[in-house]
């Protein structure tokens, strides 16, 4: 016997073992091929992703519009020496709240007593030559009449006591001016208002060309300023054109403000002036608002954020701002179809409003946007709307189109566009102009 027949003969006993082997794998490979074509096909095993979702509702949305104003006294007064002399005096407190009719500064007045004295004596000089120019006249006219006098006696009679007369006059009118220098010596404020600091100290000289002491500044109302573009102030106009742009009847809008630590002043006011030309060298227009200030916690020069509000945005359509998502091709959102199923649609969005946001294209009414549970999204996944409350803000990543991670669009994070400075019209011009789409 051979080799290789004594090694088969060895191995006999083996074979059915081995073939057994192989069969059990064979079947056991056959048995989960079923399974796992199941799960590659669509994963229909997985469970639909719960979600929250807003329903989209056209509806007239009112909307406003913000700049960077600056406050200013509605009446800035400048305390001038009326008179040239020395600065006797500063009464005031410096920065306190002056009343209308209080003194403020005190310029020496002594030589101005002198003066009226003076003035007065002249007047008295000249009150006694006209006495004796009338009596003189009272007794050449009887003799004129007599012919007891000559004409000419007559004529200069009559001509000296209106020459006294006269300078009765002027003396009277010295004496006026005397007077009024001498009170302008006391300085008092013309209205009520926050006092500034004193450019003069007590001794120094006041002359004519440098006589500015103090300004007050009155405290209510107060104005606030600030300046519309013409940009701006075109898209208005091209919005309301359109219909996506509606200002108040009249134009009366309402101003409020937002202080420099983000608290709302609490007093509205009002629109009262816009200025009928642009500027040449900012190519802007004024515009100014009354705002009442009875506890003077606004200040001369403050800035402040003003606020527009009156216009509205008719038949709007508004998502919120936190389901906003920044991709590869612009903003984007997380729907769902028809079928209960997840996609994406791109959108182009405008201003803010509170925690919305305004979609201007690619979404229509009846739309359901995803609003929370958006991390394990996928175009096609099936979903599950529930009703819970959505979270404060959301930071999750989801896939954008094409597998591109994009971040949530959480309140004022720079994903999603900045509100745009629409322009209201000008108290003075027919309509004005609207926010321009926010940049992308």
């Amino acid at each position: 016997m051979n080799t290789a027949s004594r090694r088969n003969s060895v191995l006999a006993p083996y074979y059915p073992l081995k073939i057994k082997l192989i069969l059990f794998c064979i079947v056991l490979a056959v048995g989960l091929l079923p399974g796992c074509g199941k799960d590659q096909k669509g994963g229909a095993q997985r469970p639909p992703a719960e979600v929250t979702a807003v329903t989209i509702t056209p509806k007239d949305t009112p909307v406003f519009f913000e700049w960077v104003g600056q406050t200013e006294s509605s009446h800035l007064v400048e305390i001038r020496s009326r008179v040239e002399g020395f600065l006797d005096k500063r009464v005031y407190e410096e920065g306190s709240l002056v009343k209308a009719g209080q003194v403020l500064f005190r310029i020496d007045p002594r030589n101005f007593q002198a003066a009226l004295q003076q003035a007065n004596g002249e007047l008295a000089q000249q009150q006694a030559r006209w006495t004796t120019a009338k009596a003189n006249l009272a007794r050449i006219k009887p003799l004129a009449d007599q012919n007891a006098v000559s004409k000419k006696d007559l004529d200069d009679a009559t001509g000296n006591e209106q020459q006294a007369a006269a300078s009765v006059l002027s003396a009277q009118g010295n004496v006026r001016i005397a007077e009024l220098n001498l009170s302008y010596t006391v300085i008092t404020s013309p209205v009520t208002g926050l006092s500034s600091q004193a450019k003069k100290q007590d001794g120094t000289y006041i002359s004519a060309s440098d006589s500015l002491l103090t300004y007050v500044a009155k405290m209510n109302p107060m104005w606030v300023t600030f300046s519309l573009s013409e940009n701006q102030y075109l898209g208005s106009m091209d919005d309301i054109k359109k219909g996506t742009l509606r200002f108040p009847l009249h134009g009366k809008f309402e101003v409020e403000l937002i202080l420099a630590d983000g608290s709302i002043y609490p007093q509205r006011g009002h629109l009262i002036f816009a200025d009928p030309s642009f500027s040449k060298e900012t190519g802007t227009f004024l515009i100014k608002a009354t705002m009442e200030n009875p506890k003077s916690i606004l200040k001369p020069g403050q800035f402040v954020r003003v606020r527009i509000i009156g216009a509205s945005r008719p038949n709007a359509i508004v998502a919120p701002r936190r389901a906003v998502f920044e991709g590869a091709k612009g903003q984007f959102v997380w729907c769902v179809d028809k079928d209960g199923h997840a996609e994406v649609r791109n959108v182009t969005v405008g201003e803010w409003i509170g925690d919305d946001i305004f979609i201007t294209s690619g979404l229509a009414a009846n739309d359901r946007v995803i609003v929370d549970g958006v991390m394990m999204l996928a175009v096609g996944l099936p979903v599950k709307i529930v009703d819970k409350k959505a979270p404060a803000a959301a930071g999750s990543q989801s896939a954008a189109p094409g597998g591109e991670a994009a971040k949530a669009a959480a309140p004022g994070d720079k994903q999603t566009p900045a509100p745009s400075s629409g322009a209201p019209a000008p108290p003075s011009t027919p309509a004005a102009k609207a926010a321009q789409p926010a940049k992308k």
